[in-house]
């Protein structure tokens, strides 16, 4: 017999380590603290940010000045199938839809939550599918009476014809927020917040491959121009359900392909759910006004005013979105267990958080909106600046928006907000027509929207204190918020200071010029913040003391 080889465990070989997909899905699926789930939103939303702003900025760089009317159409194609959206599913489905799982979870009912999943998922499919196709049936008459009446002839064709790929989109959409409103439940962060980023790689590949058309095998399957956008559109939606997808593994999903209608959970979204969508309906129907009145105000004025809204939407995701997102499962966790008094705390930090930040992000975008504007059209533009300047406070009002009616969606209410937003957006939708016809163009929208979110945060941030038992909003609170108003004046004293020694030239047609300035104003804005709150003792601020001292310790 052959001699018996002894190996050496030191000196073989060790077998190499193979790649498993579902180990580092489920390493990235991990639960993540609410602080930590609140960076991981904000970073990837941030990203997402920047990923628009070069989308943007191409897409004003090829279209705004040399064909304003193929840039409107394509703008104004967005408006029905994003209503659409956001009326039938959108944060909607989100803010219905957590409480009762978690709920369902928290008492140990993990067959109850998953059928409810199910349901939903099925249910959401079918009735976005079915809107899909009426839309791209009636395209024609919603692009020439509702969101483009002012446009030209060629305008309204390209509209046309571009809402109709679009159309899709709300299908694909309620698939993809479904799965990721499970995936924010459970308190698993990282693909939820990989979904809107690769949403906008999609439309970059559109801009810059799909517009020069495509080739399959040698045969031209598709001509190219602005078309080839709203390809890329379709696309990035398809790439959010797969990331999505890629997000349920390891969670236990048990999917099945009917609705249960005997399902309490669901019955109780269900019940849950108009009023949120009637709300997030309402709301949009300001977008279509403005826009259908935008269209009236000359070529270009349409896509001016859209860009200037999604710049003033831009922190209001980075920071009303995102810290409301990661708190809001926390919230109904805390009041699903009967903690109260961890549930008032909780929304008291992150509301002070939202403001804390809020604040000065506004008033530097306000004195610095030209160089803002310069990231998404090189040079600037001086109508989307001056449009810009009026949306300032519902930056402010929107962020804290966010949190506030997460506040109600907790407490399983979503009729409260919903009346308010009757209200509040009657009033913006009046403003809205009594400027125009007044002449104030496109800025007059800005502040029709301004005032309306303003008084909307109002109304709702009364009624909240009035119906908790004890105040949610105690008086430390509010000394916290006027010391954080204080701080907020002084950084925009040196803000204004800085833009005015470092201004916004006409010559300044480079990002490459402009960014570093910006960064000047910006850096020298935030430190004056830090230190003005550093005296003022604002609470907010001692955590990042206590950050720089242990960095400077180590330094040294």
């Amino acid at each position: 017999m052959p001699e018996e080889v002894k190996t050496n465990p030191e000196t073989s070989p060790r077998p190499k380590k193979r790649f498993h997909f579902r180990s580092v899905v489920s390493l990235a699926n991990r639960k993540l603290p609410v602080r930590f789930a609140a960076v991981v939103l904000a970073s990837s939303t941030l990203i997402s940010a920047l990923l628009g702003i070069f989308r943007d900025r191409l897409l004003n760089s090829y279209y705004l000045d040399t064909y304003p009317t193929g840039i409107d159409a394509y703008t104004a194609a967005f408006t029905i199938p994003d209503f659409l959206f956001f009326l039938l599913t959108s944060g909607a489905l989100a803010v219905s839809f957590i409480p009762v799982f978690n709920q369902r979870l928290s008492t140990g009912n993990k067959k109850s939550a998953w059928e409810l999943s199910s349901s939903l998922l099925n249910l959401m499919a079918i009735m976005t599918l079915i809107a899909s196709v009426l839309i791209m049936i009636f395209a024609e008459p919603l692009v020439r009476y509702i969101v483009g009446p002012g446009l030209d002839e060629s305008g309204t064709i390209l509209a046309i014809n571009m809402m109709r790929v679009i159309a899709i989109n709300p299908f694909l959409f309620s698939i993809s927020t479904i799965l990721s409103s499970i995936q924010q439940a459970l308190g698993r962060f990282i693909f939820y917040a990989l979904a809107p980023a690769l949403y906008n790689v999609g439309i970059l590949i559109g801009i810059v491959w799909f517009t020069g058309g495509i080739n399959l095998f040698g045969w031209q399957i598709f001509e190219g121009g602005i078309m080839g956008v709203a390809l890329g559109v379709v696309f990035g939606a398809v790439l959010q359900v797969i990331v999505s997808l890629v997000g349920l593994f390891g969670l236990g999903f048990d999917y099945e392909f009917k609705i249960s209608w005997k399902n309490q959970g669901f019955r109780s979204v269900l019940k849950l759910l108009p009023a949120r969508s009637l709300d997030q309906g309402i709301d949009y129907v300001n977008t279509l006004v403005t826009t259908n009145l935008s269209s009236r105000m000359g070529a270009g004025a349409l896509r001016s005013y859209n860009q200037a809204y999604s710049l003033s939407q831009m922190p209001v995701s980075l920071i009303g979105v995102a810290i409301s997102t990661a708190f809001f499962p926390k919230l109904t966790e805390e009041l699903g267990e009967g903690k109260e008094a961890k549930y008032r705390q909780t929304f008291r930090t992150a509301l002070g958080t939202i403001i804390w930040i809020a604040l000065p992000v506004a008033v530097i975008a306000f004195f610095a909106r030209g160089y803002v504007v310069s990231f998404i059209k090189n040079g600037g533009d001086p109508l989307i600046s001056s449009v810009l300047g009026t949306l300032i406070i519902s930056i402010i009002a929107n962020s804290i928006f966010h949190i506030v009616a997460r506040g109600f969606y907790a407490h399983q209410d979503t009729k409260t907000p919903f009346y308010v937003s009757i209200i509040t957006v009657g009033l913006t939708i009046a403003l809205a027509i009594i400027f125009s016809i007044l002449g104030l163009g496109v800025e007059g929208l800005g502040w029709a929207q301004s005032v309306g979110t303003m008084l909307e945060i109002i109304i709702l941030i009364v009624l909240l204190q009035k119906r908790s038992q004890h105040k949610l909003l105690d008086q430390q609170f509010w000394k916290n918020t006027m010391r954080t108003i204080f701080a907020t004046g002084i950084t925009g004293c040196v803000a204004y200071s800085l833009t005015k020694f470092f201004p916004f030239l006409a010559s300044d047609d480079s990002i490459f010029i402009v960014f570093p300035k910006f960064c000047v104003i910006t850096a020298g804005s935030l430190i004056t913040y830090i230190i003005a709150g550093y005296f003022l003792n604002l609470e907010q601020v001692e955590p990042i003391i206590q950050r720089l001292k242990k960095i400077l310790l180590k330094t040294k």
